[in-house]
């Protein structure tokens, strides 16, 4: 009985350690500080720097420690001291790429890193152009009982012209216009747009609506994600875009207030919001600019979705960005979720999906693809 009970104990034991990842800091550069509090950010915490859920335990020996759920799906992540002012870099100060997690790549479940440099906070400067205005710092959000910066972005010809306007709805307005406000850089909007109007005098408003903090993952989020502990508030931002941003700053500006003539844009999980948005409302939101979506966040919600969809989007455009140096989950997903849209009688030219060999998840890569995806969309 002691016998059969010690190897229950024991099966028990493997089948807990396999459903776990556990991150081992096996080297730390010599100035960290002995109170030192390391944290694991994440596209499954939202980025957050300094998430306590994430946070590593120093152990006895000098080393720190990490176990979380295993993840069925590849993610990418990043060591830091709790601010994205001291995140780890190589041993001469430069940014390092993103580490990546992969299931069928690290079997042992136990990863051992080597931090050999901490980055130091340098000066942010405001680098907003003169056509990008804050339109509210505090715009109210009826359906999510919150607030929010509102960003807006004007054409260079606005004031000189009595033009109407397409425009463009962008999530995480802080990593949009200013690297003052961003985490992880920012996507140069106001710079791009500028010069997209002197190339080819193309242009759109933008506006800028900030992301949540902690409230990132749910609110671009349709459904709830148990495993994350997110309850799904993405209906109700959508709702919000819809039924209050939207009417206020059509009201307040000159827009092109057609559907065609509307577009909205996201990464990550703001890719995923901007599909569902596009597709809930296609008579608002007629054409969605959708890079490196997040769809795995919610997958199976989101292919029930679209397969009961009754929307009429044979007028709808899409445009897809992605990465093969993302999760190797990305691909497929953007190729299942077009199938089901040429299925609900998407016009094949109306869908453009573009993978790069050397694209990454971040701001960078989303910034150099900007003016082309915007350029499409607004033809």
């Amino acid at each position: 009985m002691r016998t059969k009970f010690f190897g229950f104990l024991l099966i028990f034991s493997i089948m807990i350690s396999s459903q776990q990842i556990t991150f081992r800091i096996v080297k730390l550069p010599v100035n960290t500080q002995k109170n030192a509090e390391l944290f694991l950010a994440s596209g499954i915490n939202g980025w957050k720097p300094n998430d306590s859920q994430f946070k590593f335990e120093k152990k006895t020996d000098g080393f720190y420690s990490l176990t979380i759920p295993e993840q069925n799906n590849p993610f990418e992540y990043k060591i830091t001291l709790g601010n994205w002012d001291f995140s780890e870099t190589d041993e001469n100060g430069n940014p390092i790429s993103n580490y990546v997690f992969d299931n069928k790549i690290n079997t042992d479940k136990i990863i051992n890193i080597e931090i050999d440099g901490w980055s130091k906070p340098k000066e942010k400067k405001h680098t907003t152009t003169s056509n990008v205005k804050t339109l509210s710092e505090n715009f109210k959000i009826p359906q999510l009982k919150t607030t929010r910066k509102i960003w807006i972005y004007l054409p260079p010809d606005y004031n000189s012209s009595n033009k109407k306007y397409p425009v463009i709805y962008m999530h995480d307005g802080q990593n949009l216009f200013d690297e003052f406000t961003s985490f992880s850089g920012e996507w140069s909007v106001d710079e791009t747009l500028n010069e997209l109007y002197k190339e080819t005098g193309q242009s759109a408003i933008v506006v800028g609506i900030d992301n949540g903090g902690e409230k990132r993952l749910a609110e671009y989020s349709p459904w709830n994600n148990d495993k994350y502990k997110t309850k799904g508030e993405g209906d109700l931002y959508v709702d919000f875009l819809v039924k209050t941003l939207k009417p206020y700053i059509d009201k307040t500006y000159r827009t092109r207030k057609q559907s065609s003539k509307t577009l909205i844009m996201g990464s990550s999980m703001g890719g995923l919001i901007s599909l569902y948005a596009s597709v809930k409302y296609p008579n608002i939101f007629g054409n969605a600019g959708i890079f490196s979506p997040a769809f795995w966040f919610v997958s199976k919600n989101l292919n029930q979705y679209l397969n009961l969809n009754k929307n009429n989007l044979k007028n709808s455009k899409f445009y897809f960005v992605a990465g093969k140096n993302e999760d190797e989950t990305m691909v497929p997903e953007i190729s299942s979720v077009q199938s089901k849209l040429l299925k609900e009688y998407v016009p094949k030219e109306n869908i453009v999906i573009k993978i790069d060999e050397d694209g990454t998840h971040s701001e960078n890569y989303w910034k150099r693809e900007l003016k082309q995806a915007v350029a499409w969309l607004l033809k």
